[in-house]
């Protein structure tokens, strides 16, 4: 078996995934160096070296790349803000390391702006209707509301208000959700516009999909979609986070998509991938995941709500474990520029993420349903890793934002656990999800219990025909 040295760079339960699938390649023996945001502890069993690094700096993270760099074969990167940062140009300049992610350059979600625009000459048709407000353009931010309001009159207030930067998930303002007043709505723009640019863009009703793939740079590969949920509480309440939880049909299609529309979605990745790819002079800098799209399936196609240029946390967890590729392999193609096919087995998966008892406002909205003796306790897995004896490779435990401390673990501020759950059919993928979560003990940690539940999925069938009708 051939030896591989990889070098991840660690956030959370998203590279747990990743650390997992190199792990368990068939053909490469595997050694993990570490750099990590805490002392996860996934990641501390399993690395050959570990490194924590909070801030995730980019010259840290390249000086520990360097002093192994005679073991080290790739660099792969699943964050958005080393990306951004441009860790891949960095790396590759001084140790000349191949790193699976985007260039700086064409870290596309670190601009709204730059994506609107893009998206403009290349698929207009996928576009809202959108309006860009710049500071530099008004004496003090608050002599922008005449022309906010006068663009809402044409929006009917049907808006989307978003920041010109990265807001891990949660700086987006939407009419009848976060705001229904103009004055809420204006509240929640100058909150951003004072030291951003701002985009109001048209409230397209519809179904969302995730849809993701794999790049060499030449040729992108698109992923089965997957549906995640943003909002805190059951029933979609409360406030937006980085994702409670995500599905994946046995299908490539989600359930309220037709055959048709997936080949749609394919073939608008596609254009946007090709359209783009003319701009760019080096061939390599795509390679990775550098479309992650959020579509939108209304009555009148598909809309393009935003694209990221990193792998999707939670939705590339329902994947990874999927694929039937060897993924170091996989990774391999991404490197030498020879990916031509990625291939998943027919599955479905259902992730649900367990968080902290602060999370998401929980502790305050809900605080009649946490255990007060609880906070801040060591997290228990035990009982959870033992479900593996039970459902074996049907089960996943990802540790996200936790740490060791003390020879006990702890959970963090955000999101702690991803429990992934693999089945021949939704329903079961989410019962085993659910029954993983449901023996984590410790930290007041609480979860979504309604992650890909029959009433959800069947609703969003039932909203998507009455828009087509």
């Amino acid at each position: 078996m051939e030896k591989t040295g990889v070098l991840l760079v660690s956030y959370g339960a998203r590279e747990v995934a990743m650390a997992d699938a190199l792990l368990r390649s068939p053909n490469h023996k595997v050694e993990l160096y570490i750099a990590d945001k805490q002392c996860n502890p996934f990641n501390v069993k399993h690395a050959a070296k570990h490194v924590v690094i909070p801030s995730l700096d980019i010259d840290d993270i390249c000086h520990f790349a360097m002093a192994n760099k005679d073991h080290l074969d790739f660099v792969l990167v699943g964050s958005e803000t080393p990306i951004i940062k441009g860790i891949r140009d960095l790396i590759e300049e001084k140790t000349h390391i191949p790193v699976i992610c985007p260039k700086k350059a064409y870290a596309i979600e670190e601009s709204k702006v730059a994506q609107r625009i893009l998206f403009e000459e290349i698929a207009p048709q996928a576009n809202p209707r959108f309006k860009v407000f710049n500071p530099q353009d008004y004496p003090a931010p608050t002599d922008a509301k005449a022309d906010v309001y006068k663009w809402l009159d044409d929006l009917d207030n049907n808006a989307v208000v978003k920041p010109d930067k990265p807001a891990l998930g949660k700086g987006v303002g939407v009419w009848g959700d976060h705001f229904t007043t103009r004055e809420q709505l204006f509240e929640h723009f100058l909150s951003s516009f004072k030291s951003n640019s701002v985009i109001i863009e048209e409230k397209v009703p519809g179904e969302e999909s995730s849809c993701m793939g794999f790049c060499d740079g030449e040729h992108f590969i698109s992923l089965p979609d997957t549906r995640d949920y943003k909002r805190a509480f059951d029933n979609d309440q409360g406030p937006n986070t980085g994702g409670m939880g995500s599905y994946k049909d046995q299908k490539d299609y989600l359930p309220f998509l037709t055959a048709a529309d997936r080949e749609a979605e394919l073939s608008l990745a596609q254009s946007v991938f090709e359209g783009w790819k003319k701009k760019i002079p080096d061939n390599t800098a795509l390679r990775g995941v550098p479309l992650y799209l959020a579509f939108m399936h209304t009555a009148k196609g598909i809309k393009i709500l935003e694209i990221n240029s990193r792998p999707g946390d939670p939705e590339i967890m329902n994947l990874l474990p999927i694929l039937k590729d060897d993924f170091v392999d996989t990774c391999y193609r991404m490197i030498e520029g020879t990916l031509r096919d990625v291939a998943t087995q027919k599955a479905a998966t259902v992730l649900t993420y367990k968080v902290p008892p602060d999370y998401g406002g929980y502790s305050t909205l809900h605080s009649d349903k946490i255990n007060k003796a609880d906070i801040g306790t060591p997290v228990d897995l035990t009982k959870a890793q033992v479900l593996t004896q039970k459902y074996g490779d049907k089960i996943r435990i990802y540790p996200g934002s936790m740490e060791i401390q003390n020879g006990q673990t702890y959970a963090l501020k955000s999101r702690a656990i991803g429990i992934l759950g693999i089945g021949d059919s939704i329903e079961e993928a989410r019962q085993i999800s659910q029954e993983g979560a449901k023996t984590i003990t410790g930290g007041a940690l609480w979860n979504r219990t309604d992650i890909a539940a029959k009433e959800h999925i069947t609703k969003s069938i039932q909203n998507l025909e009455q828009l087509r009708r």
